[in-house]
């Protein structure tokens, strides 16, 4: 059975745990462990947080996108962004690279969310915003709407 959420919320930062949280809520039907959890739980908020600061550069006006969906023990999840975009993708999957020195970002968000999902596609150009495509097969899942 395949079951989906989709939410939109403003690009302020107070949302972020809003998202990971709601994210969270959605997949617990899957009863992932404890660390799949935290893990995707972690992955909403580092892409979250990137589409907020560097995406709209603190624009409340703004809007994240998350798309989620799940079927078998797969969990699939899109976070977008309509902002700045990514003048070079390769560069900004670079451990320790951050265009927000000043904000004392760690530049680690993309090497999170590569280290805690199975797949990680990154789509994005230049003023016209960037999307994030993540999956994971969680391992011990099994639905509890059953």
């Amino acid at each position: 059975m395949k079951n989906e959420m989709h939410l939109q919320f403003s690009a302020l930062s107070q949302n972020e745990s809003f998202a990971r949280v709601a994210v969270a809520a959605f997949i617990a039907q899957l009863d992932p462990t404890m660390d799949e959890l935290t893990e995707i739980k972690t992955v909403v908020s580092e892409a979250v947080t990137n589409a907020i600061i560097h995406g709209y550069e603190n624009d409340p006006k703004g809007i994240v996108y998350i798309s989620v969906f799940i079927e078998d023990r797969i969990v699939e999840m899109t976070i977008k962004d309509e902002g700045v975009g990514i003048k070079d993708i390769e560069e900004a999957r670079q451990p320790l690279f951050t265009t927000k020195p000043e904000l004392e970002r760690s530049g680690m968000g993309f090497t999170i969310m590569e280290n805690f999902m199975d797949e990680v596609e990154v789509h994005s150009q230049p003023g016209s915003g960037t999307e994030i495509r993540l999956r994971k097969l969680l391992s011990k899942s099994k639905m509890l709407c059953n």
